[in-house]
């Protein structure tokens, strides 16, 4: 197969659908016309939300419950892709679904089993459209957003470029101005967030560059901009609008890819300055340097690791699973996770 780079493009809610939750057909043509003009370039992965609202007006007294969001999105998706393809083909590109959970990520064999499906689609010129299974979805919705669906296969699959639509087309700073340009996602820049969000989607600005921040430091260029503009992926794309994220230097395996992009939410381990400098001389992660657990793992599931201030510092596969971290955080010599299975982020 043409080893061509990786480009993965999320569309959220607000920036594809109409005020009243529908999908905006006018903005889905305009996606296709300016992907297709890429196409030949990149093995591309569309990442779309909408959903729930092309299906929730079909259920009667409609609440936002989370089996009326489920319902909704069975209804939805077919809605959706199929607006999808009917625009693509207008330049014979077929589009595929892809429904995904989370367990396709943290389970190594089924992520490689995920990845060898986009191959072939790929190579039969096909482009994959992602999406979370809401219908089937153990977790409640609002615990995720397709930010982190989009940051997962963009991580995991090695993309060269990830591209996030928003409807404000960008990172504002505090006159309404577009940032054209973040080298490095500080406290500075994280206080321009506006922490409201639209009320047609589950993330805001701050879920956005909470994933940016981990998709510079893997080594992938993002850009968050917005279909308000004229050409809007195409400008973008090209530097000319919206804000792009400098990729940090990624020197990693494709397990350790694997790994760190397989992480995001199934639990978070806090640790002293100690347990930080140890990990940065690659050493193992021992419970006494663990100050707080948080979430349910198992053995072998993998953890953020932050530090005092909550900033990530690593990912790791842990050794144990919570209950059995929490009984032991002060004995002595108690190893969670080996240093071959800790990713410094």
């Amino acid at each position: 197969m043409n080893q061509l780079p990786i480009l993965v493009i999320k569309f959220g809610t607000a920036s594809i659908t109409q005020q009243n939750g529908e999908p905006d057909e006018t903005i889905i043509a305009e996606i296709a016309r300016q992907v297709a003009e890429l196409h030949t370039r990149y093995h591309i992965v569309i990442v779309s939300s909408g959903a729930v609202g092309a299906g929730k007006h079909f259920i009667k007294n409609y609440s936002g419950e989370i089996s009326e969001r489920k319902a909704a999105a069975a209804i939805g998706n077919p809605l959706l892709l199929n607006i999808y393809s009917r625009y693509f083909l207008q330049y014979n590109i077929q589009i595929a679904q892809s429904l995904c959970e989370r367990q396709h990520f943290g389970n190594r064999e089924q992520f490689l089993q995920l990845k060898q499906t986009y191959q072939e689609l790929w190579r039969n010129g096909i482009i994959p459209i992602a999406n979370e299974n809401d219908v089937v979805s153990n977790r409640e919705l609002k615990f995720s957003d397709n930010d982190e669906l989009a940051t997962l296969i963009a991580t995991g699959f090695g993309a060269e470029i990830l591209m996030i639509c928003t409807s404000v087309g960008g990172l504002l700073d505090k006159e309404k101005n577009i940032i054209r340009k973040i080298e490095n996602i500080d406290n500075q820049i994280l206080g321009l967030v506006d922490n409201s969000k639209s009320a047609l989607g589950s993330g805001g600005m701050a879920s956005k560059l909470t994933f940016t921040k981990l998709a510079t430091r893997m080594g992938i260029r993002v850009i968050i901009f917005g279909m308000k503009t004229p050409d809007g992926i195409l400008r973008a794309f090209k530097g000319d609008a919206g804000s792009e994220f400098t990729a940090q230097g990624a020197n990693m395996s494709a397990r350790n890819k694997w790994l760190a992009s397989g992480s995001l939410t199934v639990g978070t381990l806090q640790v002293d300055a100690g347990a930080v400098k140890a990990l940065q001389k690659r050493s193992s992660l021992l419970a006494v340097g663990i100050k707080k657990v948080k979430g349910d793992f198992e053995a072998g599931e993998v953890v953020e690791i932050v530090d005092n201030h909550g900033i990530m510092v690593a990912v790791a596969r842990t050794k144990v699973s919570s209950a059995e971290l929490t009984s032991n955080l002060q004995t002595q010599n108690f190893e969670v996770a080996h240093a071959n299975d800790i990713v410094l982020i």
